[in-house]
């Protein structure tokens, strides 16, 4: 079993499919060549799931643009590097474990607009933008995308087979999911990314 990630993963036994599960949350990421269940949930933020088809390699990341305001172009342009930043920590994983980059196929979620009322500019909406554009600049074919709409998303993706399955969340019985991204964007506009990341 290989694995690999740059946070402790929540590891749990998922009873409904009966299999190892890893739950990541805003700003994690995580990459496998065995069969565990890779489990999200997204508001406004944007998950994708990344495979080498032949090595049945597997990933998936969970990240937001940090920037709210895209009228002034330093945001813009900060905003989009870390969008960069978080797509190679993920890819520089599965390239660890042996992917190679030009297998890569994507599945791309999330970028719901969750928070009522922000439809101009909405954050979900660029990081929707963002990730189809990095990829189409990657040449990395998106084979399957779940993107914008209101409701948040729980994402279940199994990297041996490649499946995915989306669930919406049509109602919410707390504000975790708001909670666990407004905590998000604060940490990650204190700390910008530190360095570059070196893809091999």
């Amino acid at each position: 079993m290989s694995s690999s990630t740059s946070f402790q993963p929540n590891r749990y036994k998922d009873r409904h499919f009966d299999c190892d599960a890893v739950k990541i949350l805003p700003g994690e990421y995580y990459a496998t060549t065995d069969d565990t269940l890779i489990v999200t949930v997204l508001g406004s933020c944007v998950s994708v799931c990344l495979r080498d088809p032949k090595l049945n390699i597997g990933g998936m990341n969970h990240f937001l643009l940090p920037s709210d305001d895209s009228t002034t172009i330093s945001s813009v342009s900060e905003s989009a590097r870390y969008g960069v930043f978080a797509m190679e920590l993920l890819i520089n994983q599965m390239l660890k474990l042996g992917a190679d980059k030009n297998r890569l196929e994507a599945k791309i979620f999330g970028g719901g607009n969750v928070l009522r009322g922000l439809t101009l500019n909405s954050v979900g909406q660029r990081n929707a933008e963002f990730v189809v554009d990095y990829l189409k600049a990657e040449n990395i074919p998106i084979l399957a995308s779940d993107l914008l709409d209101e409701f948040p998303r729980k994402v279940y993706f199994f990297p041996e087979t490649g499946k995915v399955l989306v669930r919406k969340i049509k109602s919410l019985h707390n504000s975790t999911i708001m909670d666990r991204e407004s905590e998000y964007r604060m940490r990650i506009r204190q700390s910008k990314p530190s360095g570059e990341v070196d893809l091999f």
